[in-house]
């Protein structure tokens, strides 16, 4: 019994480009509204600290405009939803859908979350130092 593959591959790749063709012409776009998301924020910071507490609203803005208003994101200052250092566990428990913290808050549920937040290269505060003064950094 003789296959003859190269006969099945034209045909089949024949059949899929047919069928692409067809559903291409068949199917035309229309265009569809984004739904609309709304999310709370909650913040580790209090509203009297613009410069940090700010980046969350900025955020929030850049976000509406980006998404013609449909994706809104409401903030909320530390301890309006939660204590301020309970903005994770809000998140992993589903109070909210996202946080503005910094990570090395909870280094303690996690090592890792350490790295990441501070500049450079995710150290803390000590660490910053050392790079700082003994490692080259200034």
């Amino acid at each position: 019994m003789t296959i003859k593959r190269r006969e099945f591959i034209k045909t089949v790749g024949a059949g899929a480009a047919a069928t692409a063709g067809a559903v291409a012409i068949a199917a035309p776009a229309i265009a569809q509204s984004s739904p609309e998301v709304r999310w709370r924020l909650t913040s580790s910071f209090p509203k009297s600290l613009d410069t940090i507490y700010g980046a969350a609203e900025v955020f929030a803005k850049a976000v509406s405009e980006a998404t013609d208003g449909n994706f809104q994101v409401q903030v909320f200052a530390g301890g309006e939803i939660v204590p301020a250092l309970q903005a994770l566990d809000a998140v992993q428990n589903g109070t909210v859908e996202v946080c503005h913290t910094c990570m090395y808050y909870y280094w303690g549920k996690d090592p890792t979350f350490a790295f990441g937040t501070a500049v450079p290269f995710g150290l803390n505060a000590r660490q910053t130092n050392a790079w700082l003064y003994h490692g080259g950094g200034n």
